[in-house]
């Protein structure tokens, strides 16, 4: 009885396994068809407003530079079919204070982001959505105000990076499924 059901359930098994495909990788199966990585190599990545000189500015940078890395490995899109917008807000709350110094001892930061998915050819938004994330800052002495400010600007870029992630699976979804 228990050698019926093994192979019941490897029989089933060799039947589903025929039906998955790799999401970010090539079909061997269907090597002529377009995998969710060339779609994402395809869409083109414009500079993100933002006013120069401010911390937004250099979050703007680091969010295209980090889009750019996860949808087509750092190079530019070739024969672009799609561009994606994006605009940044960056958040900040100060939870504790110190009372002798004033300065911030614990912060949350956090970066939102809003994009557009644009058919290049039509000019028609095909995807909008939003994406954010929010991360946390423990400042390692009230004396030491650049290990702070370092603290900060790191916890920022993981922001950047956790956000730049969700949009990127947000697009290969996008992709797979048309919606």
């Amino acid at each position: 009885m228990p050698l019926a059901r093994l192979a019941v359930i490897l029989a089933l098994a060799g039947l589903t396994a025929g039906c998955f495909e790799p999401l970010y990788g090539r079909n061997n199966a269907a090597p002529d068809s377009e995998s969710v990585r060339d779609k994402l190599a395809e869409i083109e990545i414009p500079a993100i407003p933002s006013r120069q000189g401010t911390p937004e500015a250099r979050l703007a940078v680091g969010m295209r530079n980090a889009l750019q890395y996860d949808l087509n490995g750092g190079a530019g899109a070739n024969a672009p079919t799609h561009r994606l917008l994006v605009t940044l807000q960056a958040t900040g709350l100060t939870v504790i204070v110190d009372v002798a110094s004033g300065r911030p001892t614990a912060q949350v930061d956090g970066v939102s982001a809003t994009y557009q998915l644009v058919e290049i050819a039509t000019g028609k938004v095909v995807l909008k959505d939003s994406a954010f994330s929010h991360v946390d800052t423990d400042a390692p002495g009230s004396e030491q105000r650049f290990a702070q400010q370092r603290a900060q600007r790191d916890a920022q870029d993981r922001a950047v990076q956790i956000v730049a992630e969700a949009i990127r699976n947000r697009l290969a979804s996008y992709f797979v499924a048309g919606t």
